[in-house]
């Protein structure tokens, strides 16, 4: 869970107004976007999550209201680099399987903010040499993450904490790396 933002509570949000987003992908999506634009490049990214919804709806208006807060919160918590950044995912009280689909949607979410921006070639190469290519691999891969009925329950929990904490720490070290390239360190 990301400080001062509940995932269930913005899940919840989101699907009130319509949105065919969910948290943990949305969370992923800003952090992603965040990591490539800085905070000046994120209104695409809220206009996909609310795409489909009713722009006259008053729900629509918390959505904004709760996408901005986090961007906000999130952008503060990467620029800062001390380790309060986490992705936005279900209490751990929640089963197995609805944390593992929300590790896979965050995946997806940070790819599609971090790859759906116009790239100059500065970018692309930075994109494509390491670390950041394995993040994108290693992401990928998530994206399909499933729970096995077989594995033991600890086996299993102890493999969620350390995905949890890869993305964590992945998500940090991108947004390192491409700091000199963010138009807000060049301007």
């Amino acid at each position: 869970m990301t400080a001062e933002i509940d995932h269930d509570v913005f899940n919840d949000v989101l699907k009130r107004c319509g949105a065919n987003w969910d948290a943990a992908q949305s969370h992923g999506a800003l952090s992603g976007r965040l990591a490539v634009t800085g905070a000046s490049g994120m209104e695409d990214i809220f206009q996909a999550v609310l795409d489909g919804t009713d722009a006259a709806n008053a729900l629509r208006r918390e959505c904004e209201d709760m996408l901005q807060s986090l961007s906000a919160l999130t952008h503060k918590q990467l620029s800062e680099r001390q380790s309060g950044f986490a992705p936005l995912l279900p209490d751990d009280d929640d089963s197995a399987e609805r944390r593992t689909e929300a590790l896979a949607h965050w995946s997806e979410g940070y790819l599609h903010g971090l790859v759906s921006v116009r790239h100059d070639d500065a970018l692309k190469a930075r994109l494509a040499a390491e670390p950041i290519a394995d993040i994108i691999k290693d992401l990928l891969e998530i994206t399909r993450a499933v729970v096995d009925e077989e594995d033991d329950a600890e086996d299993s929990e102890a493999a969620y904490a350390e995905i949890v904490e890869y993305l964590r720490v992945a998500a940090q070290l991108v947004y390192e790396e491409l700091a000199d390239l963010r138009p807000e360190r060049t301007q």
